[in-house]
């Protein structure tokens, strides 16, 4: 499609009244990129930038202006970081103050400097320098948020801590942009009073809208929730986060910071999960629209013209920043790995230098082809960002379990070997042991092992799946072997190697599911289980229970249903995984045949 079809299309569509042209452009290239991207392994940020990149003016050109959609994409972070606000109790932020203040304010002192010298050293002046580096010290935290979420490491103690940093990098911007305004020419003659009554005003912002969420969000819910107007509820949350996000920006600070306090400010209200619910897709669909606005900012001309200065900026700032993270991170007694990882996942510039070069333009401290230079080397830093973690994941290398205190299993005899000892092998092991069998057990996760010794079991460190390591645990002098791990693959490939190297000796295995339990029986496998059948028979008798049905009929049903379940199987091992359809109790007429996730149940 030609810049001149989207324009005619345009003019067609805009005498019917509203364009829709530019909604379905974006849209349509948001779902192409990001599933393609995500399927190469590349990550979705990655495919929103390129996407981005592609239909905006230096790709294809089918936008001529990403900075109007940049100004509303910026929405999508302030939603997020009111997402974000509601996981955090003010009890929980209160005790990441030593984080915020202590590791935060190290992290971007430290950067800070290491970044400043980059400027000095290719011989720009010290303000220059000085806003240049700051720039770039000031993390994205879409495209962190964004990782952090994909990683599942949001709720983990090392992602809490790069969300500690994250939030003092977004304080942080309302100082940095009081310095902008005195490092301006003449920005030194401000006189005392302003600046104190600038600071008066930002305080005064967050007293009024903390004062606000204590006393007038909840009640305020509350009062809508007995109107039982859906729709109204949406716009009441969209009203407190915008409303928030606007309170700040009028007191001269971050729009994100006031989406954040107020996500705290409800994160114990009763209507919090109610609040995510509605926020979620707006949240979504704008973060995408910021990243796919920022790439299509990504100016080539400007990145041809100057090429060789930015490839040397943003490979200065990053592998400073990296430096600098790392440094900090191990001094505050975070592992090698954990500082690699935070290292690279914050090692590009933000959307707040955006902010910042903005304003140094506008001061004067630098000029439009040095803004538009600084901005190009921010893009294209976050760009590279995906890119850096796909490379830290693959090269990496894994961490090596740690053997303190765990021993391996060597020369064991016991009449039962049991392998896997997590929920579902520790609960297998209590009839054995309170007949007096004698047991040996192997496992492969060390913390696992050590926790163990606390409730007084003995695990020795082994993988099942190696026949060496079978040996070693006494497999051939075992009577019984219980196979519990919850690896499918593993689980099948024990199974295999004890059907063929110990055949006289029985084997039960914990199974996942309906076909998972086929392949073990067809490993040789004498007897198994599914992990939930039984305690979902229990919780099925309990629901008739409840429902009034007396004990002789509940008893008479659950029989049936072994009955049926075990005919079933014994079909299936035959002839497959659909074949005894008939035995399924349904609650809908018979189709062409129940789904596969139905069959595996």
């Amino acid at each position: 499609m030609s810049p001149e079809t989207v324009s005619h299309a345009a003019d067609a569509a805009s005498h019917g009244g509203f364009n829709l042209v530019p909604v379905v452009v974006l849209l349509g290239a948001a779902i192409i990129a990001v599933p393609l991207f995500k399927r190469l392994g590349l990550g979705s940020v990655l495919g929103y930038l390129a996407a981005g990149l592609a239909i905006g003016p230096f790709g294809i050109g089918l936008f001529t202006d990403p900075q109007s959609i940049l100004h509303v994409a910026e929405l999508g972070v302030v939603m997020f970081l009111f997402v974000i606000g509601l996981e955090m109790k003010p009890s929980r932020l209160w005790s990441m103050r030593g984080e915020i203040f202590g590791l935060g304010l190290a992290q971007v002192g430290l950067c800070i400097g290491l970044l400043t010298c980059v400027g000095l050293a290719l011989g720009y002046p010290v303000a220059q320098s000085f806003v240049a580096g700051t720039g770039f010290v000031l993390t994205s935290t879409a495209i962190v948020m964004q990782m952090l979420e994909e990683r599942r490491a949001m709720g983990l103690a090392k992602g809490r801590r790069i969300v500690a940093v994250l939030l003092l990098e977004d304080l942080a911007i309302v100082p940095l942009l009081a310095l902008v305004a005195f490092l301006a020419p003449g920005g030194e003659d401000a006189s005392l009073a302003d600046r104190l009554t600038a600071a008066a005003i930002g305080l005064a912002s967050i007293a009024g809208l903390v004062l606000a969420g204590r006393y007038l969000l909840d009640p305020l819910f509350g009062l809508l929730g007995k109107a039982r107007a859906r729709e109204v509820m949406t716009a009441a949350a969209l009203f407190v986060v915008l409303g928030s996000a606007l309170a700040m920006q009028l007191g001269g600070l971050s729009m994100a910071m006031g989406a954040f306090l107020a996500g705290v400010l409800l994160s114990e209200s009763s209507f919090r999960h109610q609040l995510e619910a509605d926020v979620e897709p707006f949240r979504g669909i704008l973060l995408g629209l910021f990243f796919l606005g920022v790439g299509m900012s990504l100016d080539l001309a400007v990145i041809a013209a100057n090429w060789r200065l930015i490839v040397l900026a943003v490979a200065a700032y990053m592998v400073l920043k990296t430096i600098g993270i790392y440094v900090v991170a191990r001094l505050f007694r975070a592992d090698h790995r954990e500082a690699v990882e935070r290292a690279v996942l914050m090692a590009q510039g933000g959307e707040f230098a955006f902010v910042l070069y903005a304003a140094a333009t506008s001061a004067a401290i630098i000029d439009g082809e040095a803004n538009a230079i600084l901005t190009a080397t921010i893009i294209v830093s976050m760009a590279l960002t995906p890119l850096m973690i796909i490379l830290h994941d693959r090269l990496m290398p894994k961490r090596a379990p740690s053997m303190d205190s765990v021993e391996t299993a060597q020369n064991l005899s016991a009449s039962v070997l049991l392998i896997g000892f997590g929920r579902f092998g520790q609960i297998v092991s209590q009839p054995l042991l309170a007949n007096s069998c004698s047991i040996s057990i192997i496992d492969t996760d060390t913390d696992a092992i050590r926790n163990a010794r606390d409730f007084g079991f003995k695990v020795h460190y082994g993988d099942g799946a190696r026949l060496d390591i079978l040996h070693a645990a006494g497999a051939h002098d075992a009577r019984l072997i219980v196979i519990a791990v919850s690896d499918r693959e593993a689980s099948l490939k024990i199974a295999e190697l004890i059907e063929d190297e110990f055949p006289l000796v029985p084997v039960l295995a914990r199974s996942l599911d309906r076909e998972h339990a086929i392949e073990l029986i067809h490993a040789g496998v004498e007897w198994q289980i599914r992990e939930t059948f039984e305690s979902a028979l229990v919780l099925g008798e309990k629901a008739l229970e409840i429902m009034d049905v007396n004990e002789e009929e509940r008893l008479r049903v659950i029989k049936d249903i072994r009955r049926r379940d075990g005919e079933r199987f014994a079909i299936e091992t035959v002839e497959g995984i659909y074949a005894g359809r008939d035995l399924i109790h349904g609650n809908a007429g018979r189709t062409d045949g129940p789904t596969k996730r139905d069959a595996k149940s």
